[in-house]
């Protein structure tokens, strides 16, 4: 089972389309376009005149227990799910440590930056990168995985994530895209009766608000309470907390509903469009359910490079273990923009425009 590897584990999307990729357009990093909405910077904004005073979560933990049919002792709120990640690397005590890739790299690395040696357990393409419980070792006492895993977009049944669960073992489903899954079926956020589970959301995917950090942790309240002692005074600062306790409103959580069926549609709208390139060697793993696929193409690397004198910015797929230069990572955008980028790609992949 490895455990190194020279994958760049603090790469990520964002460094696609920082610098001189700020132009490009955007299919490389996973947050929602046109976010945040107009509603959510309005109330956010009035958070602004509550700054002198010091932040007061209780509120938005409340709004967020009650999101899930949960006590307030089994939420805890984050700077991001990303903030969540530290916290278990540091206030949990475990000896084997396993992360099932490919998956986003930030847990890994996180624990790797607490002194831990970790394991991986590596999906394989020809399995379409879906798990098998069996694959995990039985001495593991922590295990970390996405659902839907970034960035394969693989939703893994619930059943298959509960038969992880141990006693003794601390059970990390990572659930930050599951909001775009309509209906979130197969999320167990919310579930009190799988043993050692710590579910991690973010808020900031579908509602862009990835520069504001806001994320929360539902876990037994003993869990939430080690994870609490590790974090520093006020975490979560006001503005963070009025975006989280107004985005599981009633109305917030129809219109992410409404937005996960229109990322479905427009998905297999690109999933179609990719379609024409099989001939290239271009594959799709299917099939995908977040708001982003994964592809595999002869050359990936080149091709990438070509997309971006094209002007559009993807995701390199060869920082995530278990992958390699060849794979990249589209995220989803409304159909206009996939219509543009699919005529950028075939131009890219034309030997003669080169």
């Amino acid at each position: 089972m490895p455990t190194e590897g020279a994958h760049d584990l603090r790469h990520h999307g964002d460094a696609e389309v920082r610098d001189d990729g700020s132009a490009l357009v955007d299919l490389a990093v996973n947050v929602r376009a046109d976010t945040p909405p107009a509603w959510l910077r309005e109330r956010i904004a009035e958070s602004l005149g509550s700054l002198a005073a010091y932040p007061d979560g209780r509120a938005a933990r409340a709004a967020v227990a009650a999101r899930h049919g949960l006590p307030v002792e089994r939420v805890l709120l984050t700077a991001g799910a990303a903030e969540a990640f530290v916290l278990l690397a540091r206030a949990l005590k475990v000896r084997r440590p396993v992360v099932v890739h490919p998956q986003f790299t930030e847990p890994e690395a996180a624990l790797r930056d607490a002194g831990h040696t970790v394991d991986r357990v590596l999906l394989r393409e020809e399995d379409g990168f879906r798990l098998d419980p069996a694959a995990v070792p039985e001495e593991a006492d922590l295990v970390v995985i996405g659902n839907p895993t970034n960035p394969t977009s693989v939703l893994h049944p619930a059943a298959s994530l509960a038969r992880l669960a141990r006693p003794g073992r601390t059970l990390v489903v990572d659930e930050a895209f599951m909001d775009a899954v309509p209906g979130e079926r197969e999320a167990l956020a919310g579930r009190t009766d799988v043993p050692g589970l710590v579910v991690l959301r973010s808020l900031t995917k579908t509602w862009g608000l990835a520069g504001l950090r806001i994320g929360y942790v539902l876990a037994a309240p003993d869990t939430i309470a080690d994870l609490e002692r590790a974090q520093p005074l006020w975490p979560v600062s006001t503005p963070a907390l009025t975006a989280a306790e107004t985005c599981v409103s009633p109305r917030a959580l129809a219109e992410a509903a409404h937005a996960a069926h229109r990322i479905a549609a427009d998905r297999a709208h690109l999933v179609a469009g990719l379609g024409a390139f099989a001939a290239a060697g271009l594959r799709v793993v299917e099939p995908a359910e977040g708001p982003f696929v994964l592809v595999r193409l002869p050359g990936a690397a080149e091709v990438r490079r070509r997309l971006r004198d094209l002007g559009y910015a993807v995701r390199r797929g060869d920082t995530f273990p278990g992958l390699g230069e060849e794979w990249l990572r589209l995220a989803v955008r409304d159909r206009a923009t996939v219509r543009r980028f699919l005529t950028a790609l075939e131009r890219a992949l034309d030997p003669a425009d080169r």
